[in-house]
């Protein structure tokens, strides 16, 4: 999953902003080991640190990361709820137990992380992030 994602941080340096440039720039090499695991469940693993930066983020990108955290968020709420390791999960060959409606509402919220709306938000996310911050922060 994390493989759909491209650029999608940097940094910024300004008045109000100054608090969320420098998240960017902090959590700038965490964010990138979280990623480059390669492993499925990257973009969860690095939930709180999106949290971080949503919470610090400025007003004119906060619809951005409502759509990327809150589309990671459902994904996570849909493996949990099918009691499902995001690490391990196959999709074409499910763990025992888990019903067609789980399997369906994996696929949802996945096919929503993936969907052009939340790529943008993230292109959009790392441009902000570029231009403000002059710290390129790369999933």
């Amino acid at each position: 999953m994390a493989a759909l994602l491209v650029p999608l941080l940097s940094g910024c340096g300004g008045d109000p902003k100054d608090d969320y440039c420098d998240a960017v720039k902090d959590h700038q090499t965490e964010l990138s080991d979280i990623v480059s695991t390669g492993k499925p469940d990257a973009l969860i693993n690095a939930l709180d640190i999106f949290h971080d930066l949503q919470d610090k983020a400025p007003g004119d990108i906060t619809d951005e990361w409502q759509q990327v955290v809150g589309r990671i968020e459902a994904l996570r709420d849909a493996l949990d709820d099918a009691d499902v390791d995001p690490a391990t999960y196959d999709r074409d060959n499910p763990p025992e137990g888990v019903t067609a409606e789980q399997q369906a509402r994996i696929d949802a919220a996945a096919k929503e992380l993936g969907s052009g709306t939340t790529l943008r938000a993230l292109q959009d996310l790392g441009q902000q992030a570029r231009d403000v911050c002059k710290t390129p922060l790369t999933l």
